[in-house]
């Protein structure tokens, strides 16, 4: 359902208010669409303390069931997802991607159940793709008529999962993949260039979907952000981008990208944007990637985003890491990640100061498969017993120990052993996270940067196992802390110590 026309004329009140520098909430700082004044940001508690989101990307690619990417793979002659297209829907200059859209019902969707899977899950917030590089609005937009009202679902998407999500009590945000789309989707003007086809233009090259696919006006189709974009395309952005702001209200945005746009004046659109956000929402948290082939990256302006990856160390300041299950958008010849493997790379995340959204592959429908939802149930047990060392902690002196600390890409059972170990730390109490139960011909587990040497902490007052009913053997060696674990394991994944120290 659309925000209300009243609603929206409050939130506009409200945002005008703030840009005035009154109270909205509390004393708004007024943001400048400049690198300076965007230093002025600071990460607010309510991410540093929720760890975990989900989001997932939902479109008319969904309809295939081969990746997101498919909306320009179909016309990238020679390739995969070009032969299958051929043997399945025809030449793309008689069925291109705008004649998914009528196929893509989502017509099991229900917000209110997956919302309360993911709030099982253990997410604080929930962050869907509102438009992907496939340039096709899941809201009720105003300044572009490809868009999820009008046709395919007709449903208001964003909408939906927006009044879903606050219900649930989560955090709403939004993810936006847009800034590329003006060269990676203009693949659907071009034609192939060999075969019985040749010269033939692909439908966007023949008109159709006008508005779908960028004009075509000799730019690149590199996949990446695009050089020197058009005034008009970077205001086109900017408004869409605005009215998701200003009608939706996210306190989480996230460009897939560093701040856009290449050659535009040092990122000034994509500056506009993200002052409009600040200055509307006084709780934001913005995301963007360290990535200057895409656009500006400064340090300060917005919160750190890595992409399939993660620090490799504690940093000063709380970030994010965007992963997946398994591949972004639903893929039936994809695998999936395993619930162990994902739990290790969440605790390694949040030990160093980070923060996990978690992308889970959506079908067109709008279900999840027993495979997702099975990861999603695992990992809301493990967080029911150890959350207490996950939620609202902080960074320790040391991230952990151990021989692993990079986790190779698509890597199918986790590298850990149980001499590595992940710390978290909350008051009196650190935690100690063994990431996988030590061998049954192996007494204790010996946690070296507890050895009484280390005098950043004082005296260890009592050691016990999140979910273990009964005390624990342990000592403090001159070698390290040891404990000797219970028989049984009270969870099937990495396993918390919660460590009191006394205050020095």
């Amino acid at each position: 359902m659309k925000v209300p026309k009243t609603k929206k004329l409050i939130t506009q009140v409200l945002s005008m208010v703030c840009l005035l520098g009154a109270t909205c909430g509390h004393t708004a700082e007024r943001f400048k669409p400049d690198v300076q004044s965007l230093q002025q940001y600071q990460c607010p508690d309510w991410f540093r303390d929720a760890k975990f989101g989900i989001y997932l990307h939902w479109g008319a690619y969904s309809v295939v069931e081969r990746g997101e990417w498919y909306a320009r793979r179909l016309y990238e002659e020679g390739g995969d997802d070009y032969a299958y297209h051929l043997e399945h829907y025809g030449h793309p200059s008689e069925f291109g991607y705008k004649d998914f859209i009528p196929l893509w019902k989502a017509e099991n969707f229900d917000p209110d159940a997956l919302l309360a899977l993911f709030k099982q899950a253990g997410a604080k917030y929930f962050s869907p793709c509102a438009v992907h590089h496939d340039n096709f609005d899941l809201w009720d937009s105003t300044h572009h008529t490809w868009n999820a009202v009008a046709m395919g679902p007709k449903r208001d998407i964003i909408g939906a999962w927006r009044d879903a999500t606050l219900k649930a009590g989560l955090r709403f945000g939004v993810t936006t993949h847009l800034s590329r789309s003006y060269s990676w989707l203009n693949v659907a003007n071009q034609a192939d260039t060999q075969g019985p086809k040749k010269g033939i233009a692909y439908d966007g090259g023949q008109g159709a979907g006008k508005g779908l696919y960028p004009p075509n006006d000799g730019q690149s189709t590199h996949p990446r952000a695009p050089l020197n974009a058009p005034k008009a395309w970077r205001d086109h952005w900017k408004k869409r981008l605005e009215q998701l702001i200003d009608d939706y209200q996210p306190d989480h945005l996230y460009f897939d990208c560093a701040v856009p746009f290449r050659g535009d004046d040092d990122g000034q659109t994509g500056m506009d944007v993200i002052a409009h956000f600040y200055n509307a929402r006084p709780e934001g948290v913005m995301c963007v990637k360290e990535r200057p082939w895409q656009g500006l990256y400064a340090d300060g302006m917005t919160t750190l985003d890595y992409e399939r990856g993660k620090a490799s160390h504690i940093l000063s300041e709380p970030w994010q890491t965007d992963d997946s299950i398994g591949s972004w958008g639903y893929d039936v010849n994809k695998p999936y990640t395993t619930s162990d493997l994902q739990i290790d790379k969440f605790v390694d995340i949040v030990s160093k100061n980070g923060n996990l959204l978690l992308n889970v592959p959506i079908r067109a429908d709008g279900t999840l498969d027993k495979t997702a939802t099975q990861i999603l149930e695992d990992m809301g047990r493990w967080l029911t017993v150890n959350g207490e060392g996950i939620y609202e902690t902080r960074p320790w002196h040391y991230f952990g120990e151990g021989k692993v600390n990079e986790i190779p890409h698509f890597v199918e059972e986790s590298p850990f052993t149980y001499r590595d170990v992940r710390y978290t730390v909350k008051g009196d109490y650190l935690y100690a996270f063994v990431l996988k139960w030590p061998p049954k011909n192996k007494d204790y587990v010996e946690l070296a940067l507890l050895a009484p040497g280390n005098r950043r902490i004082g005296e260890i007052q009592a050691v016990e196992m999140l979910g273990h009913e009964g005390e624990l053997v342990w000592e403090r060696h001159p070698d390290g802390l040891r404990v000797t674990f219970p028989e049984s394991r009270p969870t099937e994944f990495a396993h918390c110590l919660k460590i009191q120290l006394q205050q020095k």
